[in-house]
């Protein structure tokens, strides 16, 4: 209950971001649900669009998987640590060359200044 409480105050006290975003070659409209590489669509499913945002908002910072499964599976905590690894799968093979690294025994990060 506390953690749901602070959730919703921070999520009010963030500013605002923008859902259009254009890095590399890809453009990713979050809020039309709209993913391109070099100008063509590319089709993701929920889970990979909530991955794809996270790393994307957090570009040049490390995630934690621990962090990726509460917040792509809505608490992870009924979720095996190799769907993580499926789902980031999907996502680079759909994406190609999209610079998500692996941090081995950490987690993921969309490198920048590549």
């Amino acid at each position: 209950m506390l953690r749901a409480r602070v959730n919703a105050q921070l999520r009010r006290s963030a500013p605002a971001k923008s859902d259009r975003l254009e890095l590399d070659g890809f453009t990713f409209d979050f809020s039309r649900l709209e993913f391109l590489k070099n100008g063509t669509p590319v089709e993701l499913s929920k889970t990979e669009q909530r991955l794809l945002r996270l790393l994307v908002e957090n570009r040049g910072r490390t995630l934690p998987r621990g962090l990726l499964l509460e917040k792509v599976w809505d608490g992870g905590e009924f979720v095996d640590e190799n769907a993580l690894s499926v789902a980031m799968r999907r996502l680079r093979a759909k994406l190609g060359a999209a610079p998500i690294k692996t941090v081995y025994g950490v987690g993921y990060v969309w490198e920048v200044g590549r």
